[in-house]
């Protein structure tokens, strides 16, 4: 089910920087995320809805200076063709609420060679117990 929220609403439930990187396609600095070099066990989860979205297992060192994935949980992406900047990528979306969480590349690792390169301010980790 998709959850759909006002502009205020997403104003007021979210930090000023996670409003503008989820909600306005914004990006975070390189290197400034809290969980950009986490190397806990867990499930890396929507900032806005909570989805889950990544298991640690898929995540990398891509040495960009943002959390970077080989894979996503089944179904908890969208994604969509964005043509912002001059350029043409592949823009990340989480599939329940449509927060903007990044992109996505081809230069990744096996299995895949994707890389999911994410926004951390996008991300809530959840440590396995």
């Amino acid at each position: 089910m998709k959850i759909i929220k006002s502009e205020e609403e997403w104003k007021k439930e979210l930090t000023p920087e996670a409003f503008y990187v989820c909600r306005q396609h914004g990006t975070e600095a390189p290197f400034s995320g809290k969980l950009y070099d986490n190397k806990n066990d867990g499930t890396y989860k929507c900032i806005c809805c909570g989805t889950p979205l990544f298991e640690s297992t898929a995540k990398f060192d891509s040495g960009t200076g943002w959390p970077s994935y080989y894979e996503t949980i089944e179904g908890a992406v969208l994604e969509r063709k964005d043509m912002s900047h001059g350029t043409i990528r592949t823009e990340v979306l989480c599939s329940s609420c449509d927060a903007h969480l990044g992109h996505l590349f081809g230069d990744g690792p096996e299995p895949t060679g994707l890389r999911y390169c994410i926004n951390s301010v996008c991300l809530n980790f959840e440590k396995q117990q």
